[in-house]
């Protein structure tokens, strides 16, 4: 992708009298970062005048000025609006489990900035089926997290009430999420991530504190990777669960992290890795066995089951199915973790809906979604009441699943949510060989004024 020239002067020129720096000054950090690589520069004049062509929109640096540029700025090329080696930030674009936690820490640092940025190819990027896999096994094989101290460091001090703040803030952003979807505060999140938490990761706190602050920054992030996901910003969404990943293990929440890969299970089934989406789902059960909750298990196999309708597999995933509510009978909320609590005799119901409908077994998939509307989760309402109208249209109820879509729309008019535009799409796919039926008809006229239904009648972005 071409750099936009006006985008990237504006950036350069920001970062510069952020600093109090005048263009002499940044030719004199650029010749400093120059001789650093061995390189040299062309006279203070020269380089002066490029400053300025680049700061007015009127070029871009060409490739040696875009790699010393993040150098001399102190910051990451995405970031500058710069896409050097040929459009490609390696360092951000590249997909993998951090082997550390100072790498972690590094890595959702320049992720946060980037997204905040804007960074196309990263926020365009597909997700990788390897880092899945190699995600989940280096977790299920990993020592105990070793102890991490930062005290000695001249970042700022950071105690246990920054770390109940994160929560609460995380949160607030949660239930904004779910009353209307990920494409509403996404931006906020990650701005609140790059500006307010970052510092605190690079903050001095003891062993415990740190182990809190890793906890909660996990699930804060783990809320990031849900919300991009939500946006259909899918390579972007699983590099965030990669780091919520590690930051659950370096936190030693063994507990966290098996609801990490769920997510990762849930889309990794979404974008059509059934095999891989099973995996994840059996490998969430295995890591927490010693520490699991009913809840938990049962959450982990309805993912499972998601992932098995889809590959056609009836027994397997009525199986999955079954244990799942029999584990979710022997809950006890008051031993559950808070940010599982969410998950309950409704959700089951609706994970078991879209399971049914994906078997092609209508009478059950309507029966279990006409038992998963909560009435207080909006986003999960429209996702069941969608799989209701799918149940009916695959019974042959075209007027009921037209009514059942009108009742969808409804729920979602607030919802800035490509998921749900997806969901529609499908929908309208569905019901393309009804078209010259009366209530299709009746449908098209009285949908036509929602969002939602008018951006799944648009081709999808590629």
């Amino acid at each position: 992708m071409a750099t936009n020239p006006q985008q990237t002067g504006a950036l350069i020129k920001t970062a510069r009298t952020q600093r109090g720096w005048s263009q002499t000054r940044l030719v004199s950090e650029l010749r400093r970062a120059a001789r650093r690589s061995g390189e040299a520069l062309p006279a203070d004049s020269s380089v002066k005048r490029r400053i300025a062509s680049w700061e007015n929109g009127h070029s871009t640096p060409e490739d040696f000025y875009a790699t010393l540029l993040p150098a001399a700025l102190g910051l990451s090329a995405a970031e500058l609006g710069l896409n050097p080696a040929g459009g490609r930030d390696p360092s951000l674009l590249e997909v993998r489990y951090p082997p550390t936690p100072d790498e972690a820490i590094t890595t959702v640092d320049q992720l946060w900035r980037a997204d905040l940025h804007g960074y196309e190819p990263l926020l365009k990027s597909e997700p990788s089926e390897p880092a899945w896999s190699d995600a989940s096994l280096r977790w299920l094989v990993a020592p105990e997290p070793t102890a991490r101290t930062t005290d000695d460091s001249t970042g700022i001090k950071v105690g246990l009430a920054d770390v109940a703040i994160i929560q609460s803030t995380s949160e607030t952003f949660a239930m904004l999420d779910d009353r209307f979807g990920g494409g509403h505060a996404r931006h906020s999140v990650i701005q609140y991530l790059s500006r307010d938490v970052a510092p605190l990761l690079n903050g001095r706190y003891t062993e415990s504190v740190g182990r809190a602050l890793f906890s909660a920054v996990a699930e804060a992030t783990l809320l990031a990777g849900w919300m991009s996901y939500d946006a259909c910003h899918h390579g972007l969404a699983q590099r965030y669960f990669l780091q919520a990943l590690r930051f659950a293990q370096d936190g030693g929440d063994r507990r966290l992290a098996g609801s990490i890969l769920s997510a990762m299970s849930h889309q990794a089934t979404f974008l059509g890795h059934y095999a891989q989406a099973a995996t994840l789902a059996r490998a969430a059960r295995m890591g927490i066995s010693g520490v699991a909750t009913p809840t938990l298990m049962a959450q982990f196999h309805a993912m499972e089951a998601r992932a098995l309708a889809r590959t056609g597999d009836k027994r397997a995933c009525e199986h999955a199915l079954s244990e799942a509510a029999r584990f979710l009978d022997g809950r006890n909320s008051a031993d559950e973790p808070e940010w599982i609590t969410y998950f309950d005799d409704a959700e089951l119901a609706a994970e078991a809906a879209h399971s049914f409908r994906d078997v092609k077994r209508a009478r059950q998939a309507v029966e279990h979604a006409s038992n998963a509307m909560s009435g207080s989760h909006v986003r999960s309402d429209f996702f069941a009441t969608m799989v209701l109208a799918d149940a009916h249209l695959q019974a042959g109820d075209v007027d009921e699943a037209c009514r059942t879509a009108l009742d969808a729309l409804d729920l979602g008019e607030q919802l800035r949510s490509a998921r749900c535009v997806s969901y529609l799409r499908e929908f309208r796919t569905a019901l393309a060989p009804h078209a010259k039926t009366a209530p299709v008809r009746d449908l098209s006229e009285q949908a036509a004024e929602h969002r939602l239904w008018t951006a799944a009648g648009s081709r999808p972005a590629s």
